[in-house]
């Protein structure tokens, strides 16, 4: 009963989104439509409980090793379930002022954040897979959200299909690191590796590997992306660029380290190599890019090129880098998107780089916002981007990748000339229509300031306490 009693207060966060989600699907399911703005505030307070019972709670392993909640999971659930948040909010206004409100939007949300922190407490093969595929079925659904919207539906479609490839390598991969191994667990892995090091778990983390970088969206494993951050409503982009790639990149970093750390040697060529094709891909594909949702879906590839440097790397420096990259990326996706869905063209959504022309005279708040973040997003010193690809490129330097962190750096200045002539459109193009903001954008206009302002100058106060709790949350990486 002790152990009962215990494994339930480490899963406190998970269960009280599990019952809190199906209580809304209730008064969803009662009160129909009408519910919606309810739901989607509950849903936030849901998520706020949440994260106070994951930042509050203890820490230790349960269900057999299956189940942890140590410092690493603590950190990415709080980040994971205040980004839902931001999304459900965002969302909510949006969708009403597009007249595709649904109660389901919110909870299918908090059921993902349930997946989503799932995965960053997995202690085997068996939880990591129920992470996944529980957080990946509410993101397919959202990718399809306005089902009447043809781009819509085939976002989802293309979504599930590819989903449902990378699952299977995924399952494959674990099935084979089975085989050898005879044991899910982490800890069993990596006694197991040490003492019976060989091609066959190698073969097997390959697959692994692939099957998660399909969920980061880093290429080669990208071709969803631009299709999907097209088609899906605005908000579900915000949501995807943001908490379920937080989640993969600490599920990722889980795996690497507590299974297979004597085998970093192997892994970390992958994972370099994928960062490289990453770096190109995102860097040169976002160049030809017109549509504003399909630049930044290039930009994300390029963003999980620079993170999984950090976990290639294979070092605490490395985790709490990649950490640190994570939280500033979250912060300056979250912005960028809140200004897209505080805007409009003559009633309807800004989505062409062209749309942005001559913000700057009729919207000069939202204007200064989206220069501040699209500056930070590319790197740009003192903006928060620029700390994150610091941290990133400092440990990749440190455990002698310091080729691949020039890589990087070549691909940002690449990458630089579309975020450049977004700025340049905004501030000296002429308007080709009038620019005004939907009915009501307060909610987006605010999360918008309010992350430029965290950007540049809030972000040099706010590292002063996320590096101390990266670093805290990547002790003992590899330790396993």
């Amino acid at each position: 009963m002790p152990d009962l009693n215990l494994a339930l207060h480490l899963a406190a966060s998970e269960l009280t989104l599990v019952i809190g989600g199906l209580v809304l699907l209730m008064v969803g399911a009662f009160g129909g439509e009408r519910s919606t703005r309810l739901v989607s505030i509950l849903s936030v307070l849901l998520l706020l409980a949440a994260t106070g019972l994951a930042v509050t709670g203890p820490l230790g392993a349960a269900f057999n090793g299956a189940f942890v909640a140590d410092p690493l999971a603590v950190f990415a659930k709080a980040l994971i379930y205040l980004s839902a948040a931001v999304c459900v909010i965002l969302g909510d206004g949006w969708m009403a002022r597009q007249r595709i409100a649904r109660f389901e939007y919110p909870i299918l949300i908090v059921l993902a954040s349930v997946g989503m922190a799932m995965m960053v407490s997995s202690g085997d093969l068996i939880s990591l897979y129920v992470g996944v595929e529980l957080h990946s079925l509410a993101l397919y659904v959202l990718a399809a959200f306005h089902r009447d919207n043809l781009k819509a539906s085939e976002a989802g479609l293309k979504y599930f299909v590819l989903g449902a490839l990378s699952s299977g390598l995924l399952l494959y991969g674990a099935s084979l690191i089975y085989g050898f191994a005879g044991s899910m667990n982490y800890e069993a892995i990596a006694a197991y590796a040490a003492q019976n090091p060989g091609v066959g778990l190698v073969f097997g983390l390959v697959f692994l590997i692939c099957g998660l970088a399909f969920k980061v969206s880093a290429a080669p494993f990208h071709m969803w992306t631009p299709d999907v951050y097209e088609g899906a409503p605005t908000p579900v982009v915000a949501l995807f660029s943001t908490a379920p790639k937080v989640a993969a990149m600490v599920l990722t970093a889980r795996v690497l380290g507590d299974g297979f750390a004597q085998s970093h040697g192997q892994w970390a060529q992958v994972l370099i190599l994928i960062s490289l094709i990453s770096f190109a891909v995102g860097a040169f594909g976002g160049l030809a890019q017109k549509n504003i949702q399909r630049l930044l879906a290039y930009s994300s590839i390029a963003n999980i090129g620079y993170a999984l440097l950090g976990i290639a790397a294979g070092t605490e420096t490395g985790i709490q880098a990649m950490l640190v990259f994570m939280t500033l990326y979250v912060v300056d996706q979250l912005g960028f998107f809140a200004v897209l869905l505080a805007l409009s063209r003559q009633g309807r959504p800004i989505r062409t780089i062209g749309d942005l022309a001559g913000l700057s005279r009729q919207k000069p708040l939202m204007a200064t916002a989206l220069t501040i973040l699209s500056l930070s997003v590319l790197g740009m010193p003192p903006f928060s981007g620029f700390w994150g690809k610091f941290y990133v490129f400092g440990a990749a330097a440190d455990a002698g990748y310091w080729m691949a962190g020039a890589a990087g750096l070549v691909a940002s200045v690449v990458a630089a000339f579309y975020y450049l002539r977004m700025i340049k459109l905004m501030w000296f193009d002429a308007p080709v229509s009038e620019v005004k903001p939907d009915a009501s954008p307060i909610e987006a206009s605010t999360v918008a300031v309010a992350s430029a302002v965290f950007a540049f100058p809030v972000v040099i106060a706010a590292l002063i306490w996320i590096e101390p709790a990266a670093r805290h949350a990547a002790a003992g990486f590899g330790a396993g």
